[in-house]
């Protein structure tokens, strides 16, 4: 089944600003939260169909992406995808103005106790692509230098189980409540506690390994699958492969840029391959069959009798597939007439002899195109 549109998902218009995008959202996660709609599993897609919706449209960066790529920009294997309940509570629980998320809507029932969920930062790295894996989409497997959970202490920085205990201020909550009394009446407020900052325990004795962090760093190896068509410059994400959080936190995305290897011989123009031919004189009056390179290989081209420089040729569907599409772009062979820059006397006395025939005086016709006629059909 196909994702649907994001900006469909929300309600909202392509050119729907930040606000706009926030209040559809809210008023999605409430009318599809869960807690209102117990055992319900269409309301609890439709709620994570949104949370999805809004993770993207909410960043500017995946946003732009999105808008250029579609849900190739953030997903095949990348982007927000696969969101479960923690994710999205920890994630975007500020949409309602701090505190746990929803809790003022749905009497104050806690999924995770309150606490506080730290995510890990992101992490950019540059992946090199041919022109060839770029055509048909790989698979790539980087070691990545990255903070991952303290193996000695499984992340939660104590040095073992007893090390720690569940915070006397806020009761292992993870935040505070206070009531004031305004001429309005009585005003609750959630806040961040203060003596645990959020995380509900705090420790007695800190993990020797981490200090406490919950973290370290080591290598990991990550399988990237590159979609057909990706271009120079071009992000993709894969959610949770970044940087670890602590205390069992939310890992941060992998960034990954693209950067396109020159081919040595075919050259790139959106999703068109072009390739200079270079043929001599006499092969372009009498005609002849040559090879060229392509993506897929070489092939086996007919030059007719009579062929000018500056003519076009097009192989069908030898070019890039666009991202996310069956359509594919064609290869362009530019023909190019190749003039001796230095000849020798016999070949000097060849050409005096040609240079008078009336076959050697230009006499374009009609039919012959123009180099602006030429590159207008090319655009075209």
């Amino acid at each position: 089944m196909s994702k649907r549109d994001y900006y469909d998902v929300l309600g909202v218009s392509r050119q729907a600003d930040a606000a706009e995008i926030k209040s559809a959202y809210r008023k999605l996660a409430i009318k599809f939260h869960p807690d209102k709609n117990p055992g319900d599993k269409e309301a609890e897609e439709n709620f994570k169909e949104a949370a999805e919706a809004y993770e993207i449209l909410s960043n500017q960066e995946k946003k732009a992406r999105y808008d250029q790529f579609g849900h190739s920009g953030n997903s095949g294997g990348f982007g927000g995808g696969g969101m479960n309940m923690d994710d999205i509570f920890s994630q975007f629980g500020d949409i309602f103005g701090g505190g746990h998320p929803f809790e003022s809507f749905f009497g104050g029932g806690s999924r995770s106790g309150g606490r506080r969920v730290q995510k890990g930062s992101n992490l950019r790295i540059k992946v090199k692509l041919t022109l060839e894996e770029i055509a048909k989409g790989t698979e790539k497997k980087v070691k990545v230098n990255k903070q991952i959970v303290c193996k000695t202490c499984d992340g939660s920085g104590a040095k073992d189980k007893s090390s720690f205990h569940t915070c006397k201020t806020c009761g292992g909550a993870g935040s505070v409540r206070r009531v004031t009394n305004t001429i309005l009446g009585q005003m609750q407020t959630t806040s961040t506690c203060p003596t645990c900052n959020g995380e509900g325990v705090e420790i007695t004795a800190k993990c020797t390994t981490c200090k406490g962090e919950g973290l370290e760093r080591g290598e990991e190896t990550i399988t990237i699958n590159i979609p057909a068509g990706v271009s120079e410059g071009m992000q993709l994400s894969m959610t949770g492969k970044g940087n670890a959080a602590p205390r069992g936190g939310i890992a941060g995305d992998l960034i990954i840029l693209v950067e396109e290897v020159q081919h040595e011989s075919l050259k790139r123009d959106g999703i068109n391959v072009i390739y200079d031919l270079y043929i001599n004189f006499a092969d372009a009056a009498l005609g002849t069959s040559v090879e060229v390179p392509t993506i897929d290989g070489k092939a086996k081209i007919k030059i007719d009798a009579g062929t000018q420089g500056g003519k076009i040729l097009r192989l069908k569907g030898k070019g890039i597939p666009e991202v996310n599409s069956y359509h594919k772009g064609d290869q362009l062979i530019y023909v190019n007439i190749w003039t001796p820059k230095a000849v020798s006397s016999e070949e000097r006395e060849v050409l005096e002899k040609l240079k008078g025939s009336a076959n050697f005086k230009p006499q374009p016709g009609k039919s012959e195109k123009s180099f602006f006629e030429r590159i207008k059909e090319y655009f075209e």
